[in-house]
């Protein structure tokens, strides 16, 4: 027997969301369910929806903001995964009546043991759950029917397990009426004045390929649908309205679609009319390389990406296979780089450190290979971790590739220490070694990763490395691996950074944090190589950094190809110096220079055809335009920002030194 409650049936909604540089996301994946419930239930009335939790709080504190509620519902994903159970947990203490609900990527596909281990949960739904989560509230609050509901798992009172198939995917994305035009945000954003905005937005559903690491394909392999162009253009038009400066767009493959191209012309249409939104994130669909090209290109003529994602993860065709990869074209990465690079639009390649298959040579040999092709602004190395329904959370899969794991706080690049007296930290399952790459490889592998981003990536020795290869065919790798295997008694400062990085890679594995926390550099965790970056600057180091690097390149050179010009290697080691952004600068800085290194510097990043010249060049540098009397100003907006634009010099010019010109110098 049920008893209808008096009153409206109280709907909490939680989608924890991380905070970025005081800028929150709307809560977009609850405010589907509400708008959906508002729009169908047979009498909308009945259900009277709280103000939905959308950030990291005091667990108190959310607990007090949801106790009045009748049923709360949870997104769960990696980033809120134990504050949400956390939440769920103390409410059933408080409230035994309250019916949770547990959805969102987070929640095991086979969830018997996850559910049994957390009984604070009355019920899951998995996959799609806007029609799901109806029925449910329309059945409030008959338990029994629940358990016949589609995609729903539960522990029934008699400690039966049940788990129903989940109902077929929404064919017709238009039926799921859009929460930015029904209004669904207005009272959050009303309630929240000072709050900066970040918008969440769907164009489509689904992805075609099945990528082992990702829980998006397993979860939607098959046909792409997609929601109504005019639809799209309303809600573009919305954040235009509501001057939401950065959307991040949640589909898999941006530009699968012809339509793309159309979608991508509006926003760029929209931000010139009104000057919203300010950024478009999106992930590139991997095998069109035309529309990818496209879609691209117009979001960066109009100033809304501040570079174009390559997301190749690895360029080895072992891994690519175990990773379930293989079916996506290399080549298009490859010729999009090159466009791009040709188009003066940045580009940042994406490669994902202990995938299965991957040794310490095959990755390296991919990153040299990667930068051969013209990769200069960025590659961004990331640490694979595990997704609960990912292929690869399987522990078979784990097995099969001797996948070693570690438990690891989650911690974001550039995020603050925030420590609330009352919260739970989110955890995951880091890969930190396989049979492919043991325990001592990955270390190395992570070493080579924080090298390369340090000397060629934050541009401290990218000058020098891209001349010396350009002049002596040396590789990359090779002149990285040098300063790995610095003599510590001739180099201590690289050895010593080459010691730091080392240690870093060793308190990873036992489960320490990817990146390094500053209190004295911003309060923030920095990757390791932004970190010596400051540190070199803060010590007044960097100096000496300069000597021991140009010697150590030198030595490296000269034991490979002694007839080289050196004098050439020794001025691209005083020009990169120079062209360093440093706070405290006192004077402009003017340098001549008997080869025209900026010349073929630009055309090798430019992807043109590079013939180092040697005729007298002046170099001037302008470094008070931008100049920096604040020490933590310089580190957030040189050294952090600079990240992924790669803009951490001064920006010189240049002037031929011809006879006629010699006398004035």
């Amino acid at each position: 027997m049920t008893h209808e409650p008096a009153g409206p049936v109280r709907i909490g909604l939680v989608q924890i969301n991380n905070s970025f540089s005081g800028q929150n996301y709307l809560p977009y994946s609850i405010a589907l369910l509400q708008t959906y419930v508002q729009k169908f239930a047979t009498d909308p009335g009945r259900y009277a929806f709280l103000t939905p939790l959308y950030k990291r709080v005091r667990i108190a504190d959310a607990v007090a903001a949801l106790k009045d509620a009748d049923l709360v519902g949870f997104s769960s994903y990696v980033w809120n995964g134990r504050i949400s159970l956390e939440i769920a947990r103390r409410l059933k203490a408080l409230k035994p009546g309250i019916v949770i609900v547990f959805g969102g990527p987070h929640v095991p596909d086979q969830p018997e043991a996850f559910l049994r281990a957390n009984p604070q949960i009355d019920l899951a739904v998995h996959n799609e759950g806007e029609r799901t989560f109806l029925k449910l509230l329309e059945a409030w609050p008959d338990r029994e029917a629940w358990a016949t509901l589609p995609g729903v798992s539960m522990v029934r009172a008699d400690g039966s397990f049940v788990r129903n198939p989940n109902i077929d995917r929404v064919r017709d994305l238009d039926q799921i009426p859009s929460p930015f035009l029904e209004g669904a945000f207005d009272s959050i954003m009303a309630a929240n004045p000072h709050e900066s905005w970040i918008g969440l937005w769907e164009t489509n559903r689904g992805c075609p390929f099945r990528c082992t690491f990702c829980d998006w394909g397993s979860a939607t392999a098959g046909k792409v649908t997609k929601f109504g162009e005019e639809r799209l253009f309303r809600e573009v038009d919305w954040f235009a309205e509501k001057k939401i400066e950065y959307i991040f767009c949640c589909d898999a493959n941006f530009g699968i679609q012809k339509r793309d191209v159309e979608i991508a012309n509006y926003v760029a249409d929209i931000k010139k009319a009104t000057g919203y939104p300010v950024a478009l994130s999106v992930q590139n669909t991997k095998n069109a390389t035309e529309r990818a090209y496209l879609t691209q290109k117009i979001l960066s003529d109009a100033g809304l990406n501040k570079g174009v994602a390559l997301s190749m993860q690895s360029v080895d065709m072992t891994t690519l296979e175990a990773i379930k990869r293989d079916n996506i074209s290399l080549d298009t990465y490859m010729e999009l780089q090159r466009r791009f690079t040709k188009d003066k639009v940045e580009t940042y390649s994406d490669l994902i450190l202990g995938l299965p298959g991957e040794t310490y040579e095959s990755f390296v040999q991919g990153v040299d290979q990667l930068m051969e092709n013209g990769q200069h602004n960025r590659i961004q190395f990331n640490n694979l971790s595990i997704l609960p329904n990912a292929e690869m959370g399987d522990p078979a899969y784990q097995a099969k590739y001797g996948m070693v794991t570690v438990e690891s706080k989650i911690i974001n690049i550039h995020g603050e220490r925030i420590e609330l007296d009352d919260d739970v930290p989110e955890v995951q399952d880091l890969v930190i070694a396989t049979a492919a790459t043991p325990l001592a490889d990955w270390r190395r592998t992570r070493i080579f990763c924080w090298m390369t981003a340090l000397l060629h990536f934050d541009k401290l020795f990218q000058i020098p490395l891209i001349l010396a290869h350009g002049i002596s065919g040396i590789s990359y790798r090779d002149m990285i691996e040098a300063f790995m295997a610095a003599d510590p008694q001739r180099f201590p400062l690289v050895a010593g950074i080459n010691a730091f990085f080392e240690s870093e890679a060793r308190s990873i594995q036992q489960g320490g944090s990817e990146y390094v926390f500053s209190k004295e550099y911003l309060n923030i965790y920095w990757p390791a190589d932004e970190y010596i970056f400051v540190k070199l600057t803060a010590e007044g180091t960097f100096d000496a950094f300069y000597a021991e690097a140009g010697k150590l390149l030198a030595e490296t050179l000269n034991a490979r190809h002694g007839s080289l010009p050196m004098d050439v290697i020794d001025e691209a080691v005083r020009l990169n110096h120079a062209l360093v952004n440093q706070p405290f600068a006192t004077a402009n800085r003017t340098m001549r220079l008997r080869y025209d290194l900026l010349g073929y510097w630009h055309a090798v990043r430019n992807g043109e055809p590079a013939v180092l010249r040697e005729a007298p060049v002046m170099v001037e540098i302008d470094r008070l335009a931008r100049r920096y009397d604040d020490f933590q100003k310089w580190c957030r907006e040189i050294v952090w920002w600079g990240n992924k634009k790669g803009a951490y010099l001064y920006s010189p010019t240049a002037r031929e030194i011809t006879p006629e010109l010699a006398g004035h110098y």
